[in-house]
């Protein structure tokens, strides 16, 4: 449904682009012809992944140290994109961070870390980019990662789940307030898709692996191509009335948790035989 066209002359600023689903994305867009800065804080790692897209798709990217924690940085590094490219017209708040623990445990800085990156880190870079296009009365596009438990909560991950469930607040306040100025914001609450750091802290047991896939429906994680997909299908201008969406793609596993009865699909063929005689009529 794409070609290396799909964003000729746009340009894409992605946090947390040089590693996980942040390079991921950034690849996708440039290999559909968008010109990409990606932003982090490791420098190093960030001019790694930007030669290595930039070589397997023939476009520019450009690397440049943030702290999405701070504002100013923002506003820095939002100055030295248009400086190389001209322009910004697309803003992906993907940096985030998260571990699991029991909230017990965690000290306040354990929050504080969680949701400044998150949610201030989100809200620092829509504000910035807002500010831009609207002062420069240009169309615009930003496109939130979240994640499934932003709508529902969940214990365990609970700095997470706070500040994911701003941004997805975020996503549908500004979009209500910015649809009229040619901007769109949208989300994307992926269930578990594999990213080496996340991984790492997420499920660092393979039991635990094996648990979450029995939760899944499809019986299967996610991958990055499946994300990214949605991810430009979003971002491109066929779809331009879709504004402060947030969509789930999880296999089914919300749905699947969700449904009171859902625990039955664990039953043979033979225990609903055994059912269906004690079930009266």
């Amino acid at each position: 449904m794409f070609d290396n066209s799909t964003f000729k002359d746009k340009v894409a600023l992605i946090t947390g682009g040089g590693t996980g689903l942040g390079k991921a994305t950034a690849h996708r867009l440039s290999g559909l012809g968008a010109q990409v800065c990606i932003a982090s804080r490791k420098l190093e790692i960030l001019q790694s992944s930007a030669s290595e897209i930039s070589s397997e798709t023939g476009n520019a990217v450009l690397p440049l140290q943030l702290d999405v924690r701070k504002y100013r940085q923002v506003e820095q590094v939002l100055a030295e994109c248009v400086d190389r490219f001209g322009q910004v017209d697309i803003l992906i708040n993907n940096a985030a961070g998260n571990f699991i623990a029991p909230t017990e445990s965690l000290s306040h800085k354990a929050f504080d870390v969680i949701v400044d990156i998150v949610l201030r880190g989100s809200y620092n870079c829509s504000l910035a980019l807002g500010k831009y296009w609207i002062g420069a009365n240009l169309p615009g596009d930003i496109l939130n990662i979240i994640t499934t438990y932003a709508f529902t909560g969940s214990g365990y991950v609970v700095p997470s789940a706070v500040a994911k469930a701003g941004v997805l607040n975020l996503t549908r306040s500004l979009a209500a307030e910015w649809g009229g100025r040619n901007i769109r914001v949208n989300a994307i609450a992926p269930g578990p898709v594999p990213t080496t750091g996340a991984w790492e802290r997420l499920v660092p047991d393979p039991n635990l692996e094996q648990d979450m896939l029995q939760r899944i429906p499809m019986g299967r994680v996610g991958t990055h191509a499946e994300l990214t997909s949605l991810a430009a299908f979003l971002l491109s201008d066929e779809c331009r009335f879709i504004n402060g969406e947030a969509i789930i793609m999880d296999g089914g596993e919300w749905l699947s948790g969700a449904g009171e009865f859902n625990f039955l699909g664990s039953l043979t063929a033979e225990d609903w035989t055994e059912l269906a005689a004690k079930i009266k009529h």
